[in-house]
């Protein structure tokens, strides 16, 4: 369990509050509009009003105390660097801020911020991947060209083994799990037989994802 600041409750910001409380986080949540505050009362374990551009404000929330400090404040980049910049100051020991262009990820990151996100631009590569492509079920993007794609199994290769299709030396990717209906099996043995109800979790470069999937 993490002790963690979220600053900004928009909309992403209240879908962050709620899944870090799924995941069982002590959340302190600060917005300066009163009406955000009391929306996410019920997913987080404290919540503040108040000006996060104010290192007074900042000073009183106990900042070295919380494992991660999280800026998601949208539309007002000019907030969202200030606060970077004073949470670094009074001694945030990580820092991660919402960008929205390039740009503002080299001020934020010159400015205290520890790693940069960009929700929108994830979101959207993950969609433009996830259905332009008849068997592209799941996408997580690991750096910049490694990736674990979940994918139905190819009509042609249904019925055939993993051994039998040799991917790793084909394609230089690898069958990580298997899935079939709600069960997960992550021993892959060289003689599972691939059927056509059941998905798969594989890992590689992008490139080689793309070449052996036809994505």
């Amino acid at each position: 369990m993490k002790s963690v600041l979220l600053i900004g409750l928009g909309r992403f910001g209240r879908h962050a509050a709620r899944q870090l409380q799924l995941l069982g986080h002590e959340v302190m949540a600060v917005d300066h509009d009163e009406q955000r505050v009391n929306e996410v009362l019920p997913y987080v374990t404290r919540a503040q009003i108040g000006d996060s551009t104010r290192e007074d404000f900042l000073r009183s929330l106990g900042i070295p105390e919380y494992d991660v400090c999280i800026v998601a404040i949208g539309g007002d980049f000019q907030s969202s660097l200030e606060t970077t910049s004073l949470l670094k100051e009074l001694g945030a020991r990580m820092v991660v801020a919402r960008g929205e262009q390039d740009i503002q990820t080299k001020f934020l990151l010159r400015n205290g911020a520890d790693e940069v996100v960009y929700p929108e631009r994830q979101v959207a590569v993950w969609t433009a991947i996830r259905y332009s492509s008849d068997h592209i079920l799941d996408y997580i993007e690991l750096d910049d060209s490694h990736s674990i794609f979940e994918v139905s199994i190819p009509a042609r290769w249904v019925g055939r083994t993993v051994r039998e299709l040799d991917v790793r030396r084909k394609f230089d990717i690898q069958i990580i799990a298997v899935k079939q209906g709600s069960r997960m099996n992550v021993v892959v043995r060289p003689d599972m037989r691939l059927e056509a109800d059941m998905s798969m979790l594989v890992l590689g470069e992008y490139r080689a994802l793309q070449k052996c999937f036809r994505i």
